[in-house]
């Protein structure tokens, strides 16, 4: 099957000379959940809004569900979805309407039985008939998405869309997510809270100056790039790690408590087996250990600080 979105070649030069997105190459599949991960200034809304046609390419081909972005303009975001970041709605509209127009712009006629649906399923409903300008911002939030979900589209982009908001929210925009993924809706989100990448993302890409550095199956990304550590409870106190224990690279912890080991999990030989001989042999116990996996964040600041092999 082919991918629903299909990013080739794609570049923008702004006239300031800014280099936004230098010869990006992605391909989604349809019914994933992509988190797309970078710092700020990245380029992860400028390439959310190529996709989606506010913002002109300078170089590249984009096709969603087939349908070029430029040529078939109408077609092409006729299947996409966006909740920006910035809340811009109509002050003076309600939110029943306002959503309901959101459905008009793209052709399609009336479904309250819908328009209804989306409301429900975002704790809208009860405010169906209050102005924006009544609703509090977490609220706003959600009519953004409701409107972004109006047209049924296939593609769903979220940019920041928990930024801000109250964790009541961020449950309820997860359920969701989760929902339209069964449906077989494609889910393109950027964050700044990793753990709910972690937590949600089939597969993770990650931008550092307008480049795409890495795309991974997120549990394959951990486990290619993740790093373990290993942690051991003394029995009795270290002033300071022996001279034998020197290859280990250990790092003691406070007041000399426990030992850490970090290993790379890629590696045929983990080191461990010899480690613990090697602490026996310098008469050092230990009372209980403990192993704690790299989580996606930190392998993140890794990536765009440059410290893996997979930055180029």
């Amino acid at each position: 099957m082919p991918p629903i979105v299909s990013i080739e070649n794609l570049s923008k030069v702004y006239a300031s000379g800014l280099h936004a997105l230098k010869d990006v190459n992605l391909a989604i599949d349809k019914g994933e959940i992509f988190a797309l991960l970078g710092p700020n200034g990245a380029g992860k809304s400028t390439l959310i809004n190529t996709v989606c046609g506010i913002v002109t390419p300078s170089s590249g081909t984009i096709r969603v569900g087939g349908h070029d972005n430029r040529s078939d303009y109408r077609a092409a975001r006729r299947m996409i979805g966006l909740v920006p970041q910035e809340l811009t709605t109509d002050a003076f509209e309600k939110v029943w309407d306002t959503v309901s127009f959101s459905r008009g712009l793209f052709g399609l006629g009336k479904n309250p039985d819908h328009i209804e649906r989306v409301l429900k399923d975002l704790s809208l409903y009860e405010k169906r008939d209050n102005r924006i300008m009544q609703l509090s911002g977490g609220m706003k939030r959600r009519v953004l998405i409701a409107k972004a979900l109006a047209h049924e589209p296939q593609v769903l982009f979220l940019d920041e869309p928990t930024a801000g908001v109250d964790v009541e929210l961020r449950q309820d925009m997860w359920r969701l997510v989760r929902r339209l993924r069964d449906q077989g809706v494609t889910v393109i989100l950027t964050t700044h809270y990793i753990e709910e990448a972690e937590e949600m993302a089939d597969r993770v890409g990650v931008i550092r100056k307008g480049e795409i550095i890495l795309v991974e199956d997120k549990v394959e990304l951990m486990r290619k790039l993740g790093k373990k550590q290993l942690t051991l409870h003394l029995a009795e106190p270290l002033a300071a790690l022996p001279e034998s224990l020197a290859g280990y690279a250990l790092h003691l912890g406070p007041g000399g408590r426990e030992i850490v080991y970090t290993y790379d999990t890629q590696r045929e030989r983990t080191g461990i087996t010899r480690l613990l001989t090697d602490l026996a042999a310098a008469g050092i116990g230990f009372t209980d250990l403990d192993t704690q996996q790299s989580s996606l964040e930190e392998i993140f600041v890794d990536l765009v600080r440059g410290h893996t092999g997979a930055a180029p």
